[in-house]
């Protein structure tokens, strides 16, 4: 029986997982929405060079008539949603996002509606389709994967103090469990993945500071580099799919030890 994903990005660790889920399974079925057309187009001619069956919806997840869109949009073309992977995020730095008695409104503002809010939306029409499918042949109606971050549960305030930012992704974390406790029962499955710094267009910045690169050489000691997104792409199909069956209301942090390193010296 073929897999259905639905994944709210067209680059990055969301193209990434959406390309590893295709390699994994010819039969698969992806659905991803970003505002790019061309990107999303770029991605679709990728992805069925693959081997999968994948289809686009252009929006603005914002907008609160797009959750509800793209998931009908996802049930007409492939008859239900086996997998949920809310990528879509902005870092509010632009915005105004800092340290708390530096964050403006817009940033604080911006960014939880970006984050949380539309992460909200896509949960909640996700959920009223799964709830309505049958199970599939593993007895599981449907997996939901949110993107959190490490710096939800370990700041680093010399580089990375955007309060709300790490408040969003805290907030995702607790959804994540609440929705993993009220849906266990329908065999509906949510986790969060938590990682650290990236290599991904949205980490662009970070990659170019002589200074974060020096910095994460022993706050990531694993890589000593940022992490390469094919790392974390493969934890996301694991938790995506049924490998990890038996896993519902955890963070899967990804961090090449983050949060156990300190730079601290006494």
């Amino acid at each position: 029986m073929a897999q259905t994903f639905l994944i709210t990005a067209n680059t990055g660790i969301g193209a990434e997982t959406a390309r590893q889920l295709a390699l994994r399974d010819k039969e698969t079925q992806i659905l991803f929405t970003a505002l790019d057309e061309e990107k999303c187009a770029s991605l679709v001619a990728e992805l069925n060079d693959l081997g999968a069956v994948s289809t686009y919806f252009v929006g603005d997840l914002t907008d609160t008539d797009t959750a509800p869109k793209v998931v009908a949009a996802c049930i007409a073309r492939f008859g239900r949603i086996d997998g949920l992977f809310n990528v879509a995020g902005i870092s509010g730095r632009r915005y105004g996002d800092g340290p708390a008695h530096e964050c403006t409104e817009d940033g604080w503002s911006r960014t939880m509606e970006t984050n949380v809010t539309t992460l909200y939306r896509m949960c909640r029409e996700t959920l009223k389709a799964m709830l309505q499918q049958a199970p599939a042949p593993d007895g599981q109606r449907g997996v939901i994967l949110n993107m959190a971050s490490i710096l939800a549960v370990s700041p680093e305030p010399d580089h990375f103090d955007t309060v709300a930012y790490a408040a969003s992704k805290g907030a995702i974390l607790a959804m994540t469990r609440t929705m993993a406790a009220s849906y266990m029962r329908d065999k509906i499955r949510v986790n969060a993945i938590a990682p650290a710094l990236v290599r991904t267009p949205m980490s662009a910045r970070a990659s170019e500071d002589l200074e974060i690169l020096k910095f994460i050489k022993q706050k990531q000691p694993l890589i000593a580099d940022m992490i390469p997104m094919e790392d974390v792409a493969s934890a996301c199909v694991y938790l995506l799919t049924s490998q990890s069956r038996s896993i519902t209301g955890q963070v899967l942090a990804v961090d090449a030890g983050w949060s156990l390193a300190s730079l601290k010296t006494c």
